[in-house]
C-alpha cells in the first residue's frame, strides 16, 4: 500500500490524464452520469413522495368521503331525481352494521363572511366533531381543537387555519380568546392550526351542534368521512357503506349515482404503488448506468495500456515488477472512478437543491447511507474493472513491449 503515497505514482497518473484530456473526460462521463442519474432520480422520487404527503397532510390514509346526491333510477314508488340527505341516524347504523369501519365523521360546510375589527373576509365554515382530529390530525400552532364540551353545550367557539389568521390578524398577534363575527354571530377563537393543500387554507371550524343550530340543519349533514380499520380493504368498506345507505334511503341497488364518493385510500394506494415502482426503476437504471460507465472506464484503460505498451516495457526493463505495473493501472482506474462518482454526487446534489429552490418538488433529498452505498458500489466496480487492463499490461514480455511501435 506504500506505493499509493509515493509522489511518482501520482505523477504518472497526472501525466497520463494530462496527455489524454479528451479521452479522460469520455472515460469518467459514463460513471459520472450513472451516479448523477441515481442521485437525481432517487431525490425526485423522495420529492414526489414528500409533495404527496404534504398534499394530504395528516389525513388518515384508509378513508373515503361519501355524500348524498340525487337518484337516477325510480325505486319503491320514488321517482328518479329524489334528493338524498344524510342524517345522524345513518352514522349510527353504519357504525353498528359495518364491521370494517373504525370512524364515521359527519361534516357540514358553508361559506361565511367573517369580520374581525375592521378586517373582513369570506371563508369556508365547517361544522365538525372532535373526532375529526383523529381522522385528520390538526397541526395546532396555538390553542386547541373542538372538544366534546363544545358539542354538548353548543358553544360559539371556533378553530381557524393559518390562512384565516394571516388575513385577519396582525403578525404575532395572539388570536386565542379574541372574537370573530361569522355571518353576524360572535365566536371565540380557541385554536389556530396549519393546513395541507388538500383541505385548503382558509377554513374555520365550529362545533357540529352549533352549526346545526345556527344554520337550521337539523340532523342533516353534507358528507361524511369513513375510515376503515387497519386490516380491512377501504374499497370494500366503501361498497358496503353505500349498499347500506341505499337500503336505508330506498335507493335502487344498481343506482351508482345516488351517493358520491372519493376513496382517498384507493388513490393513495395508486400513488404508493407508483412511487415503489419508480424507486425500483431508479435503482435498476442507476445501477445499470453505473456498470456501463465503469465498463467504459475499463475499455478506455485497455486502449491506454495498448498505447503505453512501449512505456510499460521500459519500466519493466528498468526493474518495475509486474505487481507494481498492475497496481499502477488499478489505482488509475480507481482514481477515475472516484473522481467520476464525486462529481456525479455533487452535480446531483446541486440539481436537487435547484429543484427545491424552485419548489417544483417538496424537499427532494437522498439519504446519506444510500449515497454511500452507491459510492461503495462504484468503488468496488472501479477496482474490479481495473484488473482487466492491469492484467493485459503485465502479460506482455519486456522485450516484446520494447519492439512495439
Amino acid at each position: 500500500m506504500r506505493f499509493i503515497f509515493e509522489k511518482d505514482t501520482w505523477q504518472e497518473i497526472y501525466d497520463s490524464i494530462r496527455k489524454n484530456k479528451g479521452r479522460t473526460a469520455i472515460t469518467i462521463f459514463g460513471a459520472f452520469w450513472g451516479i448523477l442519474l441515481l442521485v437525481g432520480l432517487l431525490g425526485a422520487a423522495k420529492g414526489i413522495e414528500n409533495s404527496f404527503n404534504n398534499l394530504f397532510g395528516d389525513f388518515a390514509t384508509n378513508s373515503v368521503f361519501i355524500s348524498g346526491s340525487r337518484t337516477t333510477m325510480p325505486f319503491k314508488g320514488f321517482q328518479e331525481g329524489k334528493q338524498i340527505d344524510l342524517t345522524i341516524r345513518d352514522v349510527e347504523i353504519i357504525k353498528k352494521e359495518i364491521k370494517g369501519v373504525q370512524f364515521v365523521v359527519p361534516r357540514n360546510a358553508t361559506g361565511g363572511q367573517v369580520t374581525y375589527g375592521f378586517k373582513t373576509g369570506n371563508f369556508t365554515v365547517f361544522g365538525d366533531f372532535p373526532l375529526l382530529d383523529q381522522v385528520q390530525k390538526k397541526r395546532l400552532t396555538d390553542g386547541r381543537f373542538i372538544n366534546q364540551k363544545d358539542i354538548d353545550e353548543k358553544r360559539k367557539v371556533c378553530v381557524i387555519s393559518e390562512g384565516v389568521y394571516k388575513e385577519l390578524f396582525k403578525k404575532n398577534e395572539d388570536a386565542i380568546g379574541t372574537n370573530l363575527k361569522i355571518s353576524g354571530i360572535s365566536y371565540q377563537v380557541v385554536g389556530v392550526y396549519k393546513t395541507s393543500r388538500f383541505e385548503g387554507t382558509n377554513n374555520i371550524h365550529i362545533p357540529f351542534s352549533t352549526f346545526k343550530l345556527v344554520y337550521n340543519k337539523g340532523d342533516k349533514f353534507i358528507w361524511m368521512v369513513v375510515t376503515g380499520k387497519k386490516d380491512f380493504d377501504i374499497v370494500q368498506v366503501e361498497a358496503d357503506v353505500k349498499l347500506l345507505l341505499k337500503n336505508i334511503h330506498n335507493v335502487h341497488p344498481e343506482d351508482n349515482r345516488a351517493f358520491r364518493g372519493f376513496n382517498l385510500g384507493k388513490e393513495i394506494a395508486k400513488v404508493t404503488g407508483f412511487l415503489t415502482g419508480m424507486q425500483f426503476l431508479t435503482w435498476f437504471v442507476g445501477i445499470a448506468t453505473l456498470i456501463a460507465g465503469v465498463f467504459a472506464i475499463g475499455n478506455i484503460l485497455l486502449i491506454t495500456v495498448k498505447e503505453r505498451t512501449k512505456e510499460i516495457g521500459i519500466r519493466r526493463a528498468l526493474g518495475a515488477t509486474p505487481n507494481k505495473v498492475r497496481q499502477q493501472i488499478i489505482l488509475e482506474s480507481l482514481f477515475l472512478t472516484l473522481l467520476a462518482g464525486s462529481l456525479g454526487i455533487i452535480a446531483g446534489g446541486l440539481i436537487l437543491m435547484f429543484i427545491d429552490y424552485k419548489e417544483w418538488l417538496t424537499n427532494p433529498t437522498v439519504n446519506i447511507p444510500i449515497i454511500l452505498i452507491a459510492y461503495a458500489i462504484l468503488v468496488i466496480l472501479g477496482t474490479l474493472i481495473g484488473f482487466i487492463p492491469a492484467y493485459m499490461a503485465t502479460i506482455v514480455k519486456p522485450i516484446d513491449a520494447l519492439r512495439e511501435e
